[in-house]
Order: C-alpha cells, then structure tokens, then sequence
C-alpha cells in the first residue's frame, strides 16, 4: 500500500477508534485527541488534574481499543524501584532468575507519578527513554510499542514531590484535563449510575499501531514549518540574545530541542489525522500547547501576576 493510501486509512481507523472510545468516555475530546498524538508518534503523556476526573479509566479505555497489553502503577511514596522494575530471585537451584515487574506491558499508567519520591521516579527514565531497563546489570528489551500515560496530581496538593525537569521532558505532550461541562456530566452520571454495560471492541493491534508510528515519520515535512518550530521553541530561551524583553521578564528557563523534535512530529500525526499528506504552521499550532506547556519554567515574577504557561505560550504565538 502506498503511504497516501495509508493515511487514508488512517483517518477512518482513528475516526472509528474516537466513537469506539466515545462509548465510555463523555466529552475530553482535545484530551484523547493528544494521548493519541502521542501514541501514533511514539511519545508519553503526562495528564494533570485533580482526583476524579476519569484519568485511569480514559487510559484503560484507549488500552483496549488499541488492543494492547496494560497495566496500572498505582504510586505511592513507600513504592520502590523493585516495585516496577522487577527484580532478581534465587529459585530453587540457587540460581538466579529474573521475575518481570510491571512495567514489562505495553502501556503504563503510572498514576499519581507525583505521589513518590524521586528514586522512584527517576525508575521510569530508562524505560521512556531507552525502551529497556537494566537490573543487575541485565539490559532487558521492553515490548514494543511502549507507551508511559502518567498521571499527575496538582503540584499544590499534600504530600507531592514534583517531577524532574529531565524526567518532564521525556513526556511528548502535558494534557490538563479541565472539570466536564454540566451537560456532559448529567451524562456521565446516567451512563455511570444504570446497569448498562458497554463493550469496547479493540480496533488495531501492536503491529499496526508501529507500522502507524513509522507512516507518521515518513511524511515529508517543509523547511519552513520545520524553521518555523525551531525559532518558536527558540524564542522561549531567556539567556538568549534574541530573547524578548517579555520572556526575560517571565521565565526563567526555556524549552529544549526536544521540544522542536516533538513540535514536528505531533504536527505530522495531527496533519495524518486530518487527512493532510504534510503538515503546515496550523498543524504546529495545534500541538504547541501540549508540548511546551511543562518545557517553560516560569519565575516567580510571572507566579506573582498570575501569568500561566499557556499566557506565555499565547504571546509568543
């Protein structure tokens, strides 16, 4: 097939695999719209909100109408590394064996991430970044594809220890996940409260969804939306000399080029989606949010006045 009739493809699969988790999910469009961003391109996610909001069931939803492996990492600040990795046994041979932790799966939700201390966390970089973990000196290969869905309590909350600047940029998009409107809520009360249960029939495999992640690299993308992603995450450097006074004056570290790597692939999944064989400024556009939103670190000047990621992000767009 050729790679026009693949997005085609595309573009139906991902409008039946919407509706399919419509059947559980009510509203949170622009958030399952990113996870699946992510997905399609090989990225984690973090979502943030306060306790309540459908996060593990969305995620656990999406797992199966991907049809792929899912386990759940409930964090806590008494969770060791072992408690994920795995670790190394003696069996009855006196011979050590490997006993395979839960992030041997294909999606992780890793909820709560921001419960546990940093030891902890930091568990997860190797297996982001590398696809793999190392125990006792062991390189083990994760299954592919492998995706980290993390959840994140509002750094406000009691007891939360903030994620690492490093660890933050191995997460493609940060999702805010807003309260549901009334109306959506009315439904999701009916649909929550009946005796009605829904089925949801998975829609790809593992293979499939790898050969979607290298559809999404192929596509060709012009130099200008590329300069044009490069010279935005830019201009968020406050120590750069061609930084603007207003960013000077509110941040206090800017995106890295990871960021300029994410900002062109999201846009050339959001353009597959779309039907759109390259993507365009608009298709960055989309993205940007998400992707810089935990990149920019503010000051206290810009926490003062009440100044948001997304104000800043706005202006420099």
């Amino acid at each position: 097939m050729s790679d026009v009739a693949d997005i085609e493809l595309l573009v139906e699969k991902h409008a039946a695999l919407k509706k399919e988790i419509a059947k559980i999910i009510v509203g949170q469009d622009e958030v399952i719209e990113q996870i699946l961003l992510s997905i399609y391109t090989g990225g984690h996610s973090l979502l943030i909100g306060v306790p309540g909001l459908a996060k593990t069931l969305m995620v656990n939803t999406i797992a199966q109408a991907l049809g792929l492996n899912f386990k759940r990492i409930q964090f806590t600040p008494d969770l060791m590394p072992s408690d994920i990795l795995g670790s190394e046994v003696l069996d009855q041979n006196r011979n050590f064996k490997f006993i395979k932790g839960p992030i041997f799966s294909n999606i992780i939700l890793a909820d709560e991430i921001n419960r546990t201390p940093p030891k902890t966390q930091a568990a997860l970089l190797e297996a982001m970044q590398e696809r793999a973990v190392t125990i006792a000196g062991h390189q083990h290969k994760l299954e592919l594809p492998y995706f980290v869905l993390a959840t994140q309590n509002p750094i406000e909350q009691e007891g939360t220890y903030p994620l690492p600047e490093a660890q933050l940029d191995r997460f493609m998009f940060a999702i805010e996940l807003k309260y549901p409107t009334v109306e959506e809520e009315i439904l999701v009360v009916k649909n929550t409260t009946a005796d009605r249960k829904q089925v949801i029939n998975p829609l790809f495999n593992a293979s499939e969804i790898i050969a979607i992640q290298e559809l999404i690299r192929r596509i060709p993308v012009a130099d200008n939306v590329v300069e044009y992603a490069v010279k935005l995450v830019n201009s968020t450097r406050p120590n750069l000399p061609s930084a603007t006074e207003y960013v000077k004056q509110y941040l206090d570290w800017g995106a890295g080029p990871r960021a300029s790597q994410n900002l062109i692939l999201g846009a050339k999944a959001n353009a597959a989606i779309n039907g759109k064989f390259s993507p365009d400024i608009e298709d960055v556009h989309v993205v940007v949010k998400g992707i810089l939103r935990h990149r920019i670190i503010k000051n206290y000047k810009a926490e003062a006045e009440g100044i948001s990621e997304e104000d800043i992000i706005d202006k420099l767009l």
